[in-house]
């Protein structure tokens, strides 16, 4: 039996339709929990936490797990000037989250803008972290955009 966290007690309670998978509990890459559950590597998405200039408000970038995030795109798509890249350390301080278990949907109440790469859209479902190490659920990328409040933009590129 999956575990059973905020977030699935939350997609459970707004009767969102999601699959759970347990994966080991230490730090995976996208690239390995596509390979540990058998599934399209371009259909896990990670979550990358990414700071602006000006704005002291981190956001999420989230992204198929063979591409980068593209901090040019990312912030044109923002009309911001630049974003950058936090450390893995003050990503986890930023987010409260371990890396590896960040995930958009542990952060609905946090205010963290999002922004799915348009990619996610060819795709009847993906597969975003659960907010956990050794979680991960696939669910529609519709939901899970309608849930986060995200955008679509093109903001990945070939890793």
């Amino acid at each position: 039996m999956p575990s059973v966290n905020n977030v699935t007690r939350f997609l459970d309670s707004r009767k969102i339709a999601y699959t759970a998978f347990e994966t080991p509990p230490e730090k995976l890459g996208a690239l390995e929990v596509a390979h540990l559950l058998g599934v399209e590597p371009a259909t896990v998405f990670k979550t990358i936490v990414v700071t602006r200039e000006k704005s002291k408000k981190p956001l999420l970038a989230v992204v198929p797990g063979p591409a980068s995030v593209d901090l040019k795109l990312l912030a044109a798509a923002l009309g911001e000037k630049k974003v950058h890249l936090p450390s893995e350390r003050e990503a986890e301080q930023l987010t409260g989250l371990q890396a590896g278990g960040i995930s958009p949907l542990a952060l609905i109440h946090k205010g963290f803008q999002v922004v799915i790469d348009s990619s996610a859209q060819k795709f009847p479902q993906i597969h975003v972290s659960g907010g956990q190490r050794g979680l991960n659920l696939r669910l529609s990328p519709h939901d899970l955009t309608q849930l986060t409040k995200a955008r679509f933009a093109a903001i990945a590129s070939p890793a």
